[in-house]
C-alpha cells in the first residue's frame, strides 16, 4: 500500500493512529483505524464539494439524487420507494420534494395504484434541469477520478463496495 502522507490537509497519520490507540491501551490495527479515519474525512470533504458542485445548478446533492432517481425509474416513484433507494427517511424525502415542487422540478399526484397515497413525478422542467447539467456534471465526475487508471477504478469500486458493507459496524448496537 502506498502511503500518502499528505492525503488531505489535516488528515490523520499512521503515527497519530498508533499514539491514540496506545493512549487508550487498545490493540486495534493502526492502519485499519487510519484507513477508516481518512475515509470518513474524505467523505466529509466529498460531501462539501458535492454540495458546492450541485449549487451551481440550483440544487443540493439530495435534490439531484432524487431527480436522477425519478428519471431512472420512468419519472415516477412513491415517497417510500424514494426513501428506500436514496437511503434516507420519509421525512427527508418530504423536505426534498417540497423544495423541488416549489421550483417546479417535481410534483406530487395521487397514485393510480393506491388511491390513498401519492407519487412523486419528475416534471418536464426537472428533466430539462438534468439535461442541462449533464455535460458539466459528468465531465467533472470523470475529472475527479481522472488520476486513476481503468484498472485502479475497478479495484477501487470493489474495495469501496466492501467498505460500504462494513459501515454498519459504526451504528451496530
Amino acid at each position: 500500500m502506498t502511503q500518502h502522507p499528505d492525503a488531505g490537509s489535516g488528515a490523520p497519520t499512521l503515527d497519530q493512529a498508533r499514539r491514540q490507540i496506545a493512549r487508550y491501551g487498545l490493540t486495534a490495527d493502526p492502519q485499519a483505524v487510519l484507513v477508516a479515519a481518512r475515509l470518513m474525512a474524505a467523505g466529509a470533504r466529498l460531501g462539501q464539494a458535492g454540495e458546492a458542485h450541485f449549487a451551481r445548478f440550483g440544487l443540493s446533492t439530495g435534490r439531484y439524487r432524487l431527480l436522477a432517481d425519478l428519471e431512472d425509474h420512468g419519472g415516477e416513484k412513491s415517497p417510500s420507494q424514494l426513501a428506500a433507494s436514496l437511503g434516507v427517511s420519509r421525512a427527508t424525502v418530504t423536505g426534498l420534494v417540497d423544495g423541488l415542487e416549489r421550483e417546479g422540478l417535481a410534483a406530487r399526484r395521487p397514485s393510480t395504484e393506491d388511491g390513498r397515497g401519492n407519487v412523486v413525478i419528475l416534471t418536464a422542467r426537472g428533466a430539462q434541469r438534468l439535461r442541462d447539467l449533464a455535460p458539466e456534471h459528468y465531465t467533472r465526475m470523470q475529472a475527479m477520478v481522472g488520476g486513476l487508471s481503468v484498472e485502479e477504478r475497478t479495484t477501487f469500486l470493489d474495495l469501496l463496495a466492501r467498505v460500504v458493507e462494513g459501515i454498519g459496524a459504526l451504528t451496530a448496537d
